[in-house]
């Protein structure tokens, strides 16, 4: 009993691992690449192009591509492709909030003698985080589920289990059982977790959606 908790553990952290470094991967990218797009219009389209692209292309086949470079079992092949399907997704919500940030609020930054770039870091991006973080629940739950895709190269968190119960001789409900349900569990707990924290660090969002 002792032994199949310690493995249960082992694989959760491992697919929180994951989770977290492709969020945070993609998160910097997609930041990096709005503030860009929010300054040339035409490098939006390109970039939501590409991003659309990469998110289309199936997760075996992303994986299979990055094998020969960094390894089958490697940490790196699991990564990047989980990282580059969040792309689409918080770009867009970074864009769209700081897009819907009122006229009005920009134009009283300006006057009060806000740089470009003060604008958007100080002014923007905080009045868009409710978008922003929205944006990263969708990524974070989709993000949790293709993980368990990664047990194909050893590094499937909680997927190992569903492999192993798939694979055996007589398939194994229980483990199947057990990966399928502490990855929805994650999925319940990150989402929330997010959801709260949105609500900590944008209370004024709160208060808008109660009038």
């Amino acid at each position: 009993m002792d032994r199949n908790l310690d493995e249960i553990f082992e694989r959760l952290g491992e697919h929180i691992t994951l989770t977290a470094a492709a969020l945070a991967i993609g998160l910097v990218v997609s930041i990096g690449v709005s503030v860009v797009s929010l300054r040339r219009r035409w490098f939006y389209v390109v970039a939501l192009s590409a991003a659309g692209s990469l998110y289309v292309i199936p997760s075996l086949g992303a994986f299979a591509v990055l094998v020969p470079f960094t390894g089958l079992t490697s940490f790196t092949t699991a990564v990047i492709p989980l990282a580059t399907y969040t792309l689409l997704i918080l770009i867009r919500n970074i864009v769209t909030g700081v897009e819907q940030v009122p006229k009005e609020v920009r134009e009283a930054a300006i006057g009060m003698g806000f740089t470009r770039s003060r604008l958007l870091w100080q002014v923007e991006l905080p009045l868009a985080l409710p978008v922003v973080i929205a944006g990263l629940r969708v990524a974070a739950v989709t993000t949790i589920g293709l993980v368990t895709v990664t047990s194909m190269l050893g590094k499937g968190g909680l997927g190992y289990f569903i492999r192993n119960g798939i694979q055996t001789a007589t398939p194994n409900p229980t483990s199947i059982i057990v990966g399928v349900g502490l990855s929805v569990v994650l999925a319940v707990v990150v989402d929330l977790v997010l959801w709260l924290g949105g609500r900590a660090l944008a209370p004024w969002s709160r208060k808008a959606a109660s009038r």
